[in-house]
């Protein structure tokens, strides 16, 4: 395929994915010069190290969600940045909450900042659901696991936060109560939930 095709090709993959990697240029049948060449031109950015857009992509909230997925493909977007994904808080947290298998290695990525917990068998693999966004698909955990990884992580994010977080996940009916006392059993936080639980019936 000539340059000039190579690069109009990856211009529209760009602007249609919002978010470009490296490795998507194999798949692409892109030489890897193309993406060199219109960085240096300017027609594409670097948003981070590995990720890349064309200059007009204009950012959403969840732009950052995507970028970390981009570059960390088994992370499950959690806790505070899974509460404002799901709109269950009124905070916007400036880092990216990420959870990742124990005995992984801790993502390096220079920006967006992380926050990394760990988790291992059903309480890291339950309760979590897959978004397209900006072409990335990206893993983010349920609403009611959210609620019970909030309990569970009250040392980390505040129990202030885990009780905003569960009236406003029961109040707008994005759970059962079924739900999320499963996942709070899952994360072992059912007996420190219950009396939550009991306050909202």
């Amino acid at each position: 395929m000539a340059p000039v095709f190579q690069a109009e090709r990856l211009l529209r993959h760009a602007r249609a994915r919002g978010l470009v990697r490296p490795r998507d240029l194999e798949r692409l049948r892109i030489a890897r010069t193309t993406l060199k060449r219109l960085v240096d031109e300017g027609q594409l950015i670097r948003r981070s190290r590995g990720v890349y857009t064309v200059p007009e992509h204009e950012p959403t909230e969840h732009t950052d969600l995507a970028a970390v997925t981009k570059r960390v493909p088994k992370a499950i977007v959690c806790l505070l940045s899974a509460l404002r994904f799901h709109e269950l808080t009124t905070q916007n947290p400036f880092e990216v909450w990420i959870m990742i298998d124990r005995m992984a290695w801790r993502p390096q990525i220079d920006h967006p900042p992380l926050r990394v917990v760990r988790a291992s068998g059903a309480a890291l693999n339950e309760g979590v659901e897959v978004h397209r966004i900006e072409g990335a698909l990206v893993r983010v955990t349920r609403p009611a696991k959210t609620v019970a990884d909030c309990f569970k992580y009250r040392s980390k994010v505040g129990t202030d936060v885990a009780l905003e977080a569960l009236r406003d996940c029961w109040r707008q009916r994005k759970a059962t109560m079924d739900e999320i006392l499963r996942y709070a059993k899952i994360d072992r936080v059912a007996n420190v939930m219950r009396p939550y639980l009991d306050s909202l019936v």
